[in-house]
């Protein structure tokens, strides 16, 4: 479905009950952002929210793509896997063998789809353009501050354009820009970002380039930009093919060379000079749930501002898990799994990224096995596959049964893995966000083979150990004064991981305990301890594997141990200790400064605790921040 605008996706919400309007005066500094944390963190995403009394002429839009049925409302369909459907049969179609006329002749009906879908520049000027700023200037747009450490406000829900000066080839991104000054932000497009490239592309011309930023719009758009696709691919075809209708697309005013959609909201046309010095941007509350800390990065110069008339400014919040992009993530799985097995990787069933590995963190992958080697084919496959290249944990299971089924997933993984064989890491390029790399964008990988083994692939001198009884908390209490907490849980539903809370105070003190924690005789048959910061509550199992996933580098922090088995004569049993706890310079030489995780502070809770009920939102909900007030080190966003 195309929306017209993004008031008419607006309109669609509401009828569909999913958003809610606040009348009441609510900040853009820490208010909406706070708001809106509380009620994406609500079963099922909660509703958009849509501010209209802001302190500026714009209403603020939230939380709009938050849950699964807006996020099938935005891409317009009644379930995620039938876009992954729809693109599954287009490849199909088209990499079917074609012999005769009459195949030929089948494909001209999908050619002619193909030309529908891509983008035309139309002349004139579009609604976007309705409104032009005299004198260009951002700050009465009514950019959230989203955390209380952000370097300020923050446009966080930009569709980025920019073109290669050489080829022409446009690109579509999202990286979020930092408001300066009235005619100045920062663009925090990574190294491996196509924007990135275009830029050096560039410096080397030494020429200026040209940039527009689009907000607003139909909502497909938004989704386009983030999406994994290859360099050589439009966003807008992929956005014309969502929405079913060509993207109509109309030239900056300033800045012609770039185009822009005609329906969006606003637009912010600029350059970025690659002889400028870059601008010190950050801190900002990142989705990983922890501070992305300051470096330098490219000034944007605004040259003009435009907007339709009765334009609504959207935008989102990142932060600990669940949030809005959860769901933008949840998309591209779904989408996105058909491309991947059917160009690179065809053995793959099903995908899966569970919230708390926040996207690249930790990647679930179902394949349909054949022979031995067939896991280690599919890791490097997938680890050499676009963004895949970041992803830290990959699990890989052959199940019979559906992958989103945790409980029974884990048990049949962790029965079919030897942690001695069946583990194994790697390096390579990670995100530039993903902080316990001990160098940036570049770290450790791992892969867990839960898939069932062949004899090629098995191991004599391991025994085939049963689950061991739930060692006594009590007693590793007693014993180990560092530990703080266990979690026993998974144990007792046979699956051999504990999680274990501990404070650690010393060099090599993780794995000294490991292989002293092996050493106790009921351990024995214990397969994965997943070692947690103090201040984390191992008990609750999601917030728990969150911080574990964020702070480990698989190939630096494991600890295996392998030894003689008491109760199998003959045979070794092997446990892997992995450190997920906050790495330093003191006690793991670690040299780079550590993020905080986030929260919102004490004083923005009480305000918008006191304004709630006139908010008409809906019961009193706590802020989510409580819950993590006791992880946190200090008050600012480097760990201290």
């Amino acid at each position: 479905m195309a929306f017209r605008n993004q008031q008419h996706f607006i309109d669609t919400l509401e009828e569909a009950g999913e958003l809610v309007r606040i009348r009441s005066f609510v900040d853009p500094v820490l208010e909406i952002a706070e708001i809106t944390d509380r009620i994406s963190k609500t079963k099922g995403g909660g509703k958009a929210l849509l501010f209209e009394n802001t302190g500026y002429d714009f209403p603020v839009l939230m939380n709009a793509y938050g849950s699964e049925r807006r996020m099938c409302l935005a891409l317009g369909v009644q379930h995620l896997d039938d876009v992954a459907r729809d693109i599954e049969n287009l490849f199909k179609l088209l990499s079917a063998p074609k012999e005769s006329i009459l195949d030929k002749l089948k494909l001209l009906p999908k050619l002619s789809e193909f030309a529908s879908w891509m983008p035309r520049v139309k002349s004139g000027r579009g609604a976007c353009q309705e409104v032009v700023m005299q004198q260009p200037d951002i700050t009465p747009l009514p950019v959230i501050t989203c955390w209380p450490k952000d370097g300020g406000p923050f446009v966080t829900l930009p569709v980025i354009h920019t073109k290669d000066p050489n080829t022409h080839t446009r690109n579509v991104g999202m990286y979020r820009m930092q408001v300066f000054g009235p005619t100045l932000t920062g663009m925090h497009w990574h190294r491996h970002k196509v924007s990135a490239k275009h830029f050096n592309e560039y410096k080397k011309l030494g020429k200026r380039m040209p940039v527009a930023v689009a907000l607003g719009g139909d909502p497909v758009y938004a989704y386009s930009a983030t999406a994994p696709l290859p360099e050589n691919v439009d966003e807008y075809m992929l956005a014309g093919f969502l929405r079913k209708k060509k993207v109509e697309l109309v030239k900056c005013i300033t800045q012609p060379e770039i185009e822009v959609p005609a329906d969006a909201d606003f637009i912010i046309e600029g350059y970025v000079d690659p002889n400028d010095e870059m601008i010190w941007e950050g801190p900002f509350g990142d989705h990983t749930g922890y501070y992305s800390l300051p470096d330098w990065y490219p000034r944007f110069h605004i040259t003009a501002i435009t907007h339709k008339k009765d334009p609504v400014y959207p935008a989102t919040i990142v932060g600990i898990p669940p949030q809005e992009d959860a769901w933008l993530g949840k998309a591209t799985e779904r989408i996105f799994l058909a491309p991947i097995k059917m160009t690179m990787v065809p053995e793959i069933e099903d995908m899966d990224m569970p919230v708390e590995g926040v996207f690249h963190n930790l990647v679930i992958t179902k394949i349909r096995k054949e022979y031995p080697g067939q896991g280690q084919k599919v890791m490097n496959a997938m680890w050499g596959a676009g963004q895949m290249m970041f992803n830290k944990i990959l699990v890989l299971t052959a199940a019979g049964f559906p992958i989103t089924d945790y409980r029974q997933l884990a048990q049949d993984v962790f029965r079919n893995m030897n942690p001695a064989t069946d583990l194994y890491f790697s390096q390579g390029p990670m995100d530039v966000l993903d902080h316990s790399c001990s160098k940036l964008g570049f770290g450790g990988k791992m892969c867990i083979d839960g898939t069932w083994k062949t004899e090629e692939e098995k191991e004599e001198r391991f025994g085939d150990h049963p689950t061991p009884a739930a060692p006594h908390e009590q007693k590793l209490l007693s014993a180990f004064p560092e530990i703080r907490a266990v979690n026993t849980d998974l144990v007792k539903i046979d699956i051999p991981c504990l999680v274990i809370s501990v404070e650690k105070n010393r060099k090599g003190h993780i794995r000294e305990l490991h292989q002293q924690l092996c050493q106790l005789p009921e351990m024995e048959g214990m397969k994965m301890i997943l070692f947690v910061e103090h201040t984390v509550d191992a008990k609750d199992l999601p917030v728990a594997l969150w911080r574990f996933c964020n702070n480990l580098d698989p190939k630096r922090d494991n600890i295996l141990v392998q030894q003689p088995s008491r109760t199998i004569a003959g045979k070794d049993w092997a446990c892997m200790g992995l450190d997920g706890t906050i790495k330093t310079k003191a006690f793991d030489d670690f040299q780079r400064d550590w993020p905080n995780i986030i929260v919102a502070s004490d004083a923005t809770i009480g305000a918008v605790d006191k304004k709630w009920n006139e908010l008409g939102i809906g019961p009193f909900i706590p802020s989510p921040s409580l819950k993590f007030k006791g992880q946190i080190y200090g008050e600012e966003a480097v760990v201290a």
